[in-house]
């Protein structure tokens, strides 16, 4: 994925969520019902206590005991790990919380469906995950919608964390603008039927949202729209509870260096400047998380020496907190510093923040592991206890079934009749091998036959991919991919027409047969499309109307590298669709990733239109396209092959052939995975025009 400009402190958005989430919510009939007051209390005088450990225990105890509702119960399990900071166990118990209820009517289930939903997909966007929040949130919205539940704050919540997660994949999406204007007119609506505190808050929290992805996407002019939407209401909050000065102060604070940021992005700087120095004179800007916010403004001011003094005086704050550091707390902090030092040209300063960098690096590595390891072991146990729980009813009715045998028998306790039953269970016995005989030759049979169904399709999907490349003057173009399992989702392929050559390098979702399925289709489309003459663009754009929607009922979707080329000038346009950036050779300086336009993947977005880039001559340099699992190849040790030890092979080794490239890349990963099997398909196309045709 590409890198923005400028980062916002993660600080900022992860308050904000928080903010979003923990006000009071309603369900369709505006009051959550619970299956158990008197559990429902303890839990909630838990949470009043912030004593989440607590609440995990009850949420857990209760479930089980059927005081409280399954939704119930893994709603409050997740949000207890979530404020302990356990994320995959939030996740796992959310996701629990929405199986649970998908097909409920019940109101109780609904407020926790919604809710699980909504802390599930906030999550999933602090962590920009966009395309999993948008996969989690849009089912659920539709649903809502149609079941008449689309008044609630939950409801609300969602509209603005999936309209953030469509603006990052394309600003210009109308049907993000919509959703966040449905959702800030909601919460103005809410203002004004109630003008509370949380009311206010709730807006305000989910206005730092969408004013802060405008910010990241660098879409400055609506950043500034939606900065001062949260200005006007923070001045109106003020106006009625004055007396709130330290939520006044911060929010306040927020409000002005979004101004200062976006103010900066549009051109204005005096105006810009004038909004920083405000920023100042608050006390939340002197706070840690404060004095991180105004460097991302000096980063964007291009101020580097100011924002290098602010992130020395943040690790000297932090210097008691940040013994063990966190991969979260490298990348908010020590990158920045480090970035922050390069642009002032201070080689020292830049070489130590690096050495530094370097040595917490292994440890926070190790740390996280551990972190995730732990969580996945509690999942693991839940999932034993859950199974534990199926054999031991189970074995009840075993024991049942036995009992009803030992009375039949003593029924019938004579001679004659244990013989006869004695026969008639040879018999049965008898029977029970011989169809267990009969199974088994038929398993065998079915398994054989299976394999060879996937070697024919093997071999079918192997046909689809040209092995066989153009014979055109000046043009050297090869190409090659080996799927993990005997069928794999990758694909390429490529069209000449005169002195056109169009190409294409693709990654679908998942592995195995429903992958290789979906990737029959593109290959289709792209070859017939292509045969129309459509631009790059336009192919992705027609190939995602055919894939996506509700005929795409499995939610898969494909990244896909499109280029076409004229030979004789060497002009490149292309269109990238989610896919990893493709290598651009440049002579002695080795080359580097092509820097691109970011484009959701084809069957995401229905009805989106994909932008196209162009390059003006590639001749003389070779372009390689790939799919990720070439740079992600893991060796037995988890260690991926990595983009760095693939940009190396260009700077080290000169170009003989593009056959030779893909088969000295190929022969790396081979030695690099180290007798590891295949974590992902791998698919690589080398093309090269010689400058003088």
């Amino acid at each position: 994925m590409t890198y923005k400009r400028i980062h916002i402190s993660a600080l900022v958005l992860a308050a904000a969520l928080l903010m979003l989430m923990v006000f009071p919510f309603t369900a369709c009939n505006n009051r959550v019902k619970s299956s158990n007051i008197e559990a429902v209390s303890m839990i909630n005088a838990a949470s009043s206590a912030k004593d989440y450990e607590r609440i995990q225990s009850l949420a857990d105890s209760l479930g089980k005991a059927g005081n409280i509702s399954k939704g119930e119960s893994n709603y409050w399990q997740g949000y207890a790990y979530y404020q302990m900071g356990q994320r995959e166990l939030a996740e796992y118990f959310w996701q629990e919380a929405i199986r649970v209820t998908d097909n409920s009517t019940d109101a109780n289930d609904l407020v926790y469906y919604a809710k699980s939903a909504s802390y599930l997909t906030s999550q999933l966007c602090r962590y920009a995950e966009y395309a999993a929040a948008l996969h989690t949130a849009l089912p659920i919205i539709n649903r809502l919608e149609k079941i008449q539940c689309d008044t609630t704050s939950d409801y609300t919540n969602l509209l603005i964390f999936a309209g953030c997660a469509k603006t990052y994949f394309d600003k210009e999406d109308s049907t993000a603008t919509d959703m966040l204007e449905r959702a800030y007119q909601m919460h103005i609506d809410n203002i004004q039927k109630k003008s509370s505190k949380s009311a206010y808050r709730d807006a305000m929290a989910g206005i730092i949202n969408i004013a802060y992805i405008w910010v990241y996407v660098e879409g400055y002019e609506q950043g500034l729209f939606w900065t001062e939407r949260l200005g006007q209401l923070v001045q109106d909050y003020k106006a009625i509870y004055a007396d709130d000065k330290d939520y006044i102060d911060k929010q306040w604070a927020r409000y002005k260096i979004f101004l200062a940021i976006s103010l900066e992005g549009v051109g204005r700087h005096d105006e810009a400047e004038i909004a920083y120095k405000e920023y100042l004179q608050t006390q939340f800007s002197k706070t840690t998380e404060g004095l991180t916010n105004a460097s991302d403004y000096l980063t964007v001011a291009k101020r580097w020496d100011e924002a290098v003094a602010n992130y020395r005086t943040i690790m000297e704050y932090l210097q008691n907190e940040l013994n063990v550091y966190s991969l979260d707390n490298i990348q908010r902090y020590l990158l920045k510093k480090y970035h922050a030092y390069q642009m002032l040209h201070q080689q020292d300063s830049t070489n130590l923040t690096a050495r530094q960098i370097c040595d917490v690096l292994d440890s926070s590595i190790i740390n996280s592991r551990h972190l995730d390891a732990s969580e996945l072991h509690s999942i693991h146990v839940r999932d034993m206890e859950i199974l534990e729980g199926e054999a031991r009813s189970a074995r009840q009715r075993q024991i049942y079934s036995a009992l009803v045998v030992i009375i039949l028998l003593i029924a019938f306790a004579t001679y004659i009749a244990f013989r006869r039953r004695a026969e008639q269970k040879l018999h049965k016995a008898h029977e029970e091998l011989k169809e267990a005989y009969d199974q088994l030759e038929e398993t065998t049979t079915v398994k054989e036959r299976m394999e060879s169904e996937l070697r024919i399709a093997r071999d079918i999907q192997m046909s689809m991919v040209p092995c066989m490349f153009p014979l055109y003057p000046g043009l050297d173009m090869y190409a090659s991919m080996m799927p993990a399992r005997e069928v794999g989702g990758d694909l390429y392929g490529y069209l000449l027409t005169d002195n056109k050559l169009y190409f294409a390098v693709g990654d679908v979702s998942g592995k195995g047969v429903p992958a290789s399925l979906f990737m029959a289709q593109a290959t289709r489309l792209f070859q017939t499309l292509a045969k129309q003459g459509m631009t790059p663009a336009e192919i992705c754009t027609r190939i995602n109307d055919a894939l996506s929607g509700a005929d795409n009922e499995g939610n898969m979707f494909v990244t896909m590298f499109l280029g076409l080329i004229d030979l004789k000038t060497g002009h490149l346009s292309f269109c990238n669709a989610g896919h990893n950036p493709p290598i651009l050779g440049d002579g002695d300086r080795g080359g580097g990733f092509i820097k691109m336009h970011t484009n959701a993947p084809i069957g995401v977005l229905p009805g989106m239109e994909f932008q196209g880039e162009e390059i003006e001559n590639i001749k003389g340099r070779p372009l390689f396209v790939y799919t990720d699992g070439l740079n992600e190849a893991e060796n037995p040790s988890h260690e991926q092959f990595g983009d760095e030890r693939l940009l190396g092979f260009f700077k080290e080794g000169d170009f003989e052939s593009a056959r030779q490239v893909i088969e000295s890349i190929s022969a790396d990963v081979d030695k690099h995975r180290d007798g590891a099997d295949p974590n992902d398909d791998l698919t690589m196309m080398c093309l090269y025009i010689q400058s003088t045709t």
